[in-house]
């Protein structure tokens, strides 16, 4: 069947989840949609849908990174639920590399841990600029006053780390709270609080429209009957269905057309720069994709053999 169209009434904006395993990224990101779906801007989606592969589900963690998409009265979101578990660094990589900004989620029961810092000197290193910080747990805090002690020692880790830790936002709440609607002050109220903090904090970025198209392929999925799919965030230039491109990456060059491209389940023309797209790519098979080649506007790139990096 046809899919709806997506239509782009309101900026664009990648954000994510990121924190210590167990600190409440993924049950943040549920009630999120919970808020959201009462004005129609989110599609409900519960804890156990976020958390959706198997692994995940029987060790209550995020593995890969999980996509959902909302809409607060300002803006349209793609939200990522970065996993916070240590041996799956990599996968958060790929995922927080094309975020506008963050949400650093910190349990209040616990303060900054290792992860933490890891993640937002992550963050940092790939590029991310704006963080907004959700203080969560805060029902489960033994003694009120040590929110404010967890809180400046959050804020010294942010600039420590190169971020503007005297005006990042700081939202204090309750992510269960807010999914089973309990003490609405720590609970709902602190998820709007959150979302206007995200709205008004996290600048929209300059969209780099002009050069030709790059789109560094997260995964690879097959389509019975159909073709391959690849799916990543459009670094830059648009994309259009019936385009000519070109895939690079571990010595391979191939040539295809992009039959079909869809944001979140819905049909696009044209995608943009900063898009979360999926893109149909005719005659390649599976196999011949892997996740880390880029898709490009043929003859623009030049495959390179050595790099610099910051280790």
């Amino acid at each position: 069947k046809a899919k709806a169209a997506f239509v782009r009434d309101k900026p664009h904006l990648n954000v994510g989840t990121i924190g210590h395993v167990d600190h409440g990224k993924t049950t943040l990101t549920a009630p999120i949609t919970k808020v959201l779906s009462a004005g129609g801007g989110a599609q409900f989606r519960p804890y156990e849908e976020i958390d959706s592969a198997p692994e995940e589900k029987a060790r209550g963690i995020t593995i890969n990174a999980a996509h959902v998409e909302y809409s607060t009265p300002k803006r349209h979101y793609a939200h990522t639920d970065c996993p916070g578990h240590a041996d799956y660094v990599k996968n958060m990589i790929t995922g927080t590399a094309p975020l506008d900004g963050v949400i650093l989620v910190v349990a209040a029961t616990d303060g900054q841990m290792p992860q933490t810092r890891e993640h937002l000197l992550l963050a940092r290193q790939v590029g991310v600029r704006h963080v907004v910080v959700y203080l969560n747990k805060a029902d489960a805090v033994p003694d009120p006053e040590l929110l404010p002690l967890v809180e400046l020692e959050v804020r010294e880790l942010l600039s420590e780390f190169g971020f503007d830790g005297e005006k990042t936002p700081v939202v204090v709440g309750s992510a269960l709270c807010a999914l089973q609607d309990r003490d609405p002050d720590l609970g709902l109220n602190s998820v709007l609080q959150l979302l206007e903090a995200v709205d008004s904090h996290i600048p929209q970025p300059p969209r780099d429209l002009e050069r030709p198209c790059l789109l560094p392929i997260e995964a690879v999925h097959s389509i019975p009957g159909r073709g391959t799919v690849v799916t990543g965030t459009l670094e830059r230039g648009t994309l259009r269905k019936g385009d000519e491109v070109e895939l690079l990456g571990y010595g391979r060059q191939l040539r295809s057309v992009v039959t079909g491209i869809e944001m979140f389940h819905k049909s696009l023309e044209v995608a943009e720069a900063g898009d979360n797209l999926g893109a149909l790519l005719r005659g390649l098979r599976r196999e011949d994709v892997r996740r880390g080649m880029v898709v490009a506007q043929p003859g623009t790139l030049q495959p390179q053999q050595k790099v610099e990096a910051q280790v």
